[in-house]
């Protein structure tokens, strides 16, 4: 593909953060990237934003990864062009990083050293490290799998959450009635969640975790960039307004309104600053309305999937990265403060199923100011298919929120 520009996006994945990283690249510079993936899926496949999609079922193996995107970089190298590399899951950017060395003769990327990703990563490292720089943290204890000796849970309070510390190696052992999280009121119901996944072949960590209150509403988000010399470039909060709520997907937002608060936000730039950060990151918090502090959960080494919302108020992510790793711009911090909506489901799903009065009336307020959008409905991608695909994703949508509760 023949661009004015001196860099090609490669981005490694196909879902919804891969579709949203070629939105950035195609509205800030009309260029079409090239995206590596292991099967197709609808956000992606259904597009005419993407140059070309490269699938190989093996590319999710450590032991095939760097060679497959070598390979990938053999094929769409040229002169004066740089290539850009993109992750956009927990796994592809695991590899990345551990394949830096040997992928950096090929792509430039911009992502925190193999040691500190798994200080961030291993959660018991990650609360260690909050506590240490003044970051709240939920009420946590841990379990390891590979052991016989049963939990002792003699100083918990119920409810709690149950969780894996090593979400990549817990996708890996698949099991019937596996959750993402789980919630459990009683110490039986905790002993059969574990004994379930101790089945599986799971032999990590879990994370015993205390349930904070609160709706979805209480949950908050955070996208900070550090270029590649770890300065901060920018800073956002956001407010979940709904996340998904089938077992598997719980986590994953599916809509956010911006927010402001200058404290948290320095709270967070400042821990990343401290450990050394670069790259895209992207927080979990709750707020506890119990002692009125947010909770870091924890942070992505990437930017999320509902992470779009930076590029929609004219922070493009993708700029970001092409201004720090292909130009060398060095840009003042940016404290984002603007209202915006950020939303992948329909309006009549935020109607019925958002029950905060105040969110709620922050959404009436920003859809009648139209500062609201859907990614998904990106208007130059002009697939036929696509738009079809999208109206049956709506409809799903609210079907899946009405028979699903969390």
């Amino acid at each position: 593909m023949e661009t004015k520009h001196p860099f090609l996006p490669i981005i490694v994945g196909t879902d919804m953060n891969a579709y949203n990283m070629a939105i950035s690249f195609h509205e800030a510079y009309g260029i079409k990237p090239i995206l590596i993936g292991k099967e197709p899926l609808s956000f992606t496949e259904m597009s005419s934003i993407t140059e070309t999609i490269e699938f190989d079922k093996k590319l999710s193996e450590p032991e095939h990864f760097a060679d497959i995107l070598i390979g990938m970089a053999e094929k769409y190298r040229a002169p004066g062009k740089t290539l850009l590399l993109v992750g956009t899951n927990d796994l592809y950017v695991r590899l990345i990083i551990e394949n830096a060395k040997v992928l950096r003769e090929h792509y430039v990327f911009n992502y925190p050293t193999e040691e500190l990703m798994n200080k961030l990563q291993m959660k018991a490292n990650f609360y260690e490290l909050c506590k240490e720089h003044g970051i709240d943290t939920p009420t946590t204890y841990f379990y390891n799998c590979s052991q016989d000796v049963p939990f002792d849970d003699s100083d918990m309070m119920y409810p709690v959450v149950v969780k894996p510390s090593n979400g990549i190696e817990y996708s890996r052992n698949k099991f019937e009635g596996q959750e993402k999280v789980f919630k459990v009121d009683s110490p039986k119901a905790l002993f059969e969640v574990i004994q379930k996944i101790k089945a599986s072949g799971y032999r990590d960590e879990l994370i015993i975790q205390d349930f904070i209150p609160g709706d979805d509403t209480y949950m908050w988000d955070s996208v900070i960039y550090a270029n590649s010399k770890g300065q901060t470039q920018l800073v956002t909060f956001a407010q979940v307004v709904l996340q998904e709520h089938t077992v598997t997907a719980i986590g994953n937002y599916t809509a956010l309104i911006t927010r402001f608060d200058k404290e948290m936000m320095q709270k967070l730039q400042h821990f990343l600053e401290a450990v050394g950060y670069t790259g895209f990151a992207n927080f979990d918090l709750k707020y506890d309305s119990r002692d009125k502090k947010f909770k870091v959960f924890e942070v992505n080494i990437r930017q999320g999937r509902s992470s779009y919302y930076v590029t929609a108020l004219g922070h493009n992510m993708a700029e970001y990265l092409v201004d720090d790793l292909i130009y060398k711009i060095d840009k003042p911090i940016t404290y984002l403060n603007e209202d915006f909506l950020f939303t992948v489901v329909p309006k009549v799903v935020l109607r019925n199923f958002v029950q905060n009065q105040a969110v709620q009336k922050d959404i009436k307020r920003l859809i009648k100011e139209k500062k609201w959008g859907n990614p998904l409905f990106y208007k130059k991608d002009t697939h036929m298919k696509r738009k079809l695909y999208l109206f049956a994703r709506q409809v799903n949508y609210y079907k899946k929120y009405k028979n699903n509760q969390w």
